[in-house]
């Protein structure tokens, strides 16, 4: 069974599946900000409307990316799937070093204490009680790391989440930074005991290079086209580049290691921001339906069957979690 917010789910019940969105997410820091920020009633709202399009496409569930430290809010979820009868799977994990919060866990390695220790003692309480005193507990562990590098602080967390998955069997799911140390990752998490196909490395549509994607995908993991939208952020790829990429990998036989989603911000948390014309009409692609509305008929045109495309949003889901 697959824990989501409002209890366990069988893998073969959670369908069409989004491997990789955020429907509230806040940068560390926000709560200094709440006075000026978003109500956590429009939040819902808001969150709700978000998944109620993504509903309307077939989609059955979501997977919430968002990690401890940045805005995860287990109770704003549940009630965002009672309201639209959609699942959702939150996550135990923390942020990569540079957009995180390490000042926590820095300071307790300085005064003596085991991160690593820590950070398993957390994600196993949270994985077998639950969150806190919500009940809800998380289906998967996030972990996440930095452009071309993980870092020491960022290798506590990857080493504490293999052995909990080593454990109990929970997926793992990533951030990469630009696509980059993909292999670092699945590396680190293998040698320490993780599971190759509970693993799906995120972001990868980062990396244009087909044969690093090869190479990742044949350590066992899955590999995660997982920003379709996010155009001209920070020089990440066209979506025809990313579309591509994935295309060679399709036709190379990779489609049951594949996931595509969009890693929608849906709700960001904190004071509203405002964004020039330019800048909104490049943000405005990046929303939650992006795939379905874009994405999976340029895939059709290119000759793409409805086999490959339930393969990645549902047969991979439920290998993933069985």
């Amino acid at each position: 069974m697959t824990s989501t917010v409002l209890g366990p789910v069988s893998p073969g019940d959670l369908g069409t599946t989004l491997m990789h969105e955020h429907l509230v997410f806040g940068f560390p820091g926000f709560e200094g900000d709440i006075t000026l920020g978003i109500p956590r009633e429009d939040a819902i709202l808001r969150a709700k409307a978000e998944v109620e399009k993504a509903k309307a496409f077939g989609v059955k569930t979501i997977v919430d990316a968002t990690p401890n430290e940045c805005g995860r809010d287990p109770e704003l979820l549940k009630e965002v799937s009672e309201r639209t009868e959609v699942n959702i799977i939150c996550s135990t994990g923390y942020y990569f070093e540079g957009a995180g919060s390490p000042a926590y866990f820095k300071f307790r390695a300085g005064n003596g204490y085991d991160i690593a220790e820590e950070v398993y003692d957390m994600m196993m309480k949270e994985i077998s009680d639950g969150i806190a005193k919500t009940g809800v507990k998380p289906g998967v562990i996030k972990l996440g790391s930095s452009h071309g590098v993980i870092t020491e602080y960022e290798a506590a967390f990857f080493r504490a989440a293999a052995r909990v998955q080593k454990e109990t069997g929970t997926v793992i799911i990533t951030h990469t930074q630009g696509g980059t140390m993909g292999h670092e990752q699945a590396d680190l998490l293998l040698s320490e005991g993780g599971i190759a196909k509970k693993i799906v490395i995120g972001h990868m549509c980062g990396n244009l290079d087909v044969q690093y994607h090869i190479d990742l995908l044949k350590k066992g993991v899955y590999d995660a086209f997982d920003r379709f939208g996010q155009e001209g952020f920070g020089g990440s790829p066209l979506d025809s580049e990313r579309i591509t990429v994935l295309l060679e990998l399709l036709r190379l036989g990779f489609t049951d290691r594949l996931f595509i989603a969009q890693d929608t911000v849906n709700v960001l948390l904190g004071r509203p921001m405002v964004f020039p014309p330019e800048v909104k009409e490049v943000m405005d692609k990046a929303n939650i339906i992006r795939i379905f509305e874009v994405i999976i008929p340029r895939l059709i045109e290119k000759g793409i069957g409805d086999a490959e495309i339930n393969m990645m949003l549902e047969k991979n889901v439920k290998c993933l979690f069985s």
